[in-house]
Protein backbone atom coordinates (compact mmCIF):
# COMPACT_ATOMS: atom_id res chain seq x y z
CA UNK A 1 0.00 0.00 0.00
CA UNK A 2 1.19 3.47 -0.78
CA UNK A 3 2.27 6.02 2.00
CA UNK A 4 -0.14 9.00 2.58
CA UNK A 5 0.46 12.49 4.03
CA UNK A 6 -1.24 13.30 7.16
CA UNK A 7 -3.12 16.02 4.76
CA UNK A 8 -3.92 13.58 2.02
CA UNK A 9 -5.42 11.54 5.49
CA UNK A 10 -7.04 14.38 6.58
CA UNK A 11 -8.70 15.44 3.35
CA UNK A 12 -10.09 12.15 2.52
CA UNK A 13 -11.86 11.92 6.18
CA UNK A 14 -13.44 15.20 5.37
CA UNK A 15 -14.42 14.11 2.05
CA UNK A 16 -16.06 10.99 3.46
CA UNK A 17 -17.89 12.39 6.17
CA UNK A 18 -19.12 14.93 3.81
CA UNK A 19 -20.33 12.18 1.46
CA UNK A 20 -22.03 10.15 3.95
CA UNK A 21 -23.97 13.16 5.16
CA UNK A 22 -25.05 14.25 1.82
CA UNK A 23 -25.65 10.20 1.11
CA UNK A 24 -28.09 9.98 4.75
CA UNK A 25 -29.97 13.47 3.30
CA UNK A 26 -30.64 11.61 -0.17
CA UNK A 27 -31.64 8.13 0.68
CA UNK A 28 -34.24 10.19 2.87
CA UNK A 29 -35.84 10.51 -0.61
CA UNK A 30 -36.33 6.94 -1.76
CA UNK A 31 -38.77 4.68 -0.35
CA UNK A 32 -36.73 1.79 1.78
CA UNK A 33 -36.55 -1.00 -0.38
CA UNK A 34 -36.09 0.47 -3.98
CA UNK A 35 -32.79 -0.02 -5.86
CA UNK A 36 -31.71 4.07 -5.12
CA UNK A 37 -32.29 3.66 -1.40
CA UNK A 38 -30.57 0.17 -1.42
CA UNK A 39 -27.35 1.58 -3.31
CA UNK A 40 -27.29 4.61 -0.92
CA UNK A 41 -27.37 2.30 2.17
CA UNK A 42 -24.47 -0.36 0.61
CA UNK A 43 -22.60 3.41 -0.21
CA UNK A 44 -22.72 4.50 3.89
CA UNK A 45 -22.20 1.79 4.93
CA UNK A 46 -18.76 1.48 2.59
CA UNK A 47 -17.57 5.05 3.39
CA UNK A 48 -18.15 4.23 6.75
CA UNK A 49 -15.63 1.11 6.89
CA UNK A 50 -13.04 3.12 4.68
CA UNK A 51 -13.44 6.03 7.19
CA UNK A 52 -12.70 3.72 10.55
CA UNK A 53 -9.77 1.56 8.35
CA UNK A 54 -8.07 4.72 7.58
CA UNK A 55 -8.26 6.05 10.87
CA UNK A 56 -6.66 3.05 12.06
CA UNK A 57 -9.86 2.18 14.52
CA UNK A 58 -10.60 -0.70 16.28
CA UNK A 59 -13.43 -2.33 13.94
CA UNK A 60 -16.16 -5.03 14.46
CA UNK A 61 -16.55 -5.25 10.74
CA UNK A 62 -16.45 -8.61 9.27
CA UNK A 63 -14.19 -10.20 6.14
CA UNK A 64 -17.81 -10.38 4.35
CA UNK A 65 -18.97 -6.59 5.36
CA UNK A 66 -14.67 -5.26 4.38
CA UNK A 67 -15.47 -7.65 0.95
CA UNK A 68 -18.57 -6.30 0.20
CA UNK A 69 -17.48 -2.37 0.57
CA UNK A 70 -15.02 -2.54 -2.70
CA UNK A 71 -17.97 -2.37 -4.68
CA UNK A 72 -19.24 0.95 -4.09
CA UNK A 73 -16.26 3.02 -3.27
CA UNK A 74 -15.33 1.58 -6.74
CA UNK A 75 -18.56 2.54 -8.19
CA UNK A 76 -18.02 6.26 -6.76
CA UNK A 77 -14.79 6.00 -8.43
CA UNK A 78 -15.78 5.11 -12.08
CA UNK A 79 -18.76 7.48 -11.89
CA UNK A 80 -16.34 10.36 -11.18
CA UNK A 81 -13.95 9.35 -13.72
CA UNK A 82 -16.90 9.41 -16.17
CA UNK A 83 -18.23 12.92 -14.89
CA UNK A 84 -14.72 14.02 -15.15
CA UNK A 85 -14.16 13.39 -18.69
CA UNK A 86 -17.50 15.47 -19.71
CA UNK A 87 -16.13 18.61 -17.27
CA UNK A 88 -13.90 21.56 -18.50
CA UNK A 89 -10.43 21.34 -16.68
CA UNK A 90 -10.35 24.31 -13.90
CA UNK A 91 -13.85 24.29 -13.52
CA UNK A 92 -14.72 24.11 -9.36
CA UNK A 93 -16.73 20.95 -10.30
CA UNK A 94 -13.83 19.44 -12.40
CA UNK A 95 -12.00 20.44 -9.03
CA UNK A 96 -14.70 18.34 -6.55
CA UNK A 97 -14.59 15.49 -8.74
CA UNK A 98 -11.17 15.25 -8.66
CA UNK A 99 -10.80 15.32 -4.63
CA UNK A 100 -13.41 12.97 -4.86
CA UNK A 101 -11.44 10.49 -6.96
CA UNK A 102 -8.43 11.02 -4.94
CA UNK A 103 -10.18 10.22 -1.47
CA UNK A 104 -11.89 7.16 -2.37
CA UNK A 105 -8.91 5.72 -4.28
CA UNK A 106 -7.19 6.07 -0.61
CA UNK A 107 -10.36 4.47 0.77
CA UNK A 108 -10.09 1.52 -1.72
CA UNK A 109 -6.54 1.26 -0.70
CA UNK A 110 -7.08 1.11 2.79
CA UNK A 111 -10.14 -1.36 2.18
CA UNK A 112 -8.17 -3.47 -0.11
CA UNK A 113 -4.90 -3.68 2.46
CA UNK A 114 -7.53 -5.24 5.10
CA UNK A 115 -8.81 -7.53 2.75
CA UNK A 116 -7.65 -10.95 3.55
CA UNK A 117 -6.48 -13.01 0.69
CA UNK A 118 -9.06 -15.87 0.36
Amino acid sequence: MKQYTQIEINNTITLIESTIINCQKTQLKFKEGSSQHTLLKNRIKALQISKTLILNNNHQYTQKEIENAIPPITSIIHKSQKALSHTKQGTGTYTRLTKIINAMIIALDFIQEKKLPK
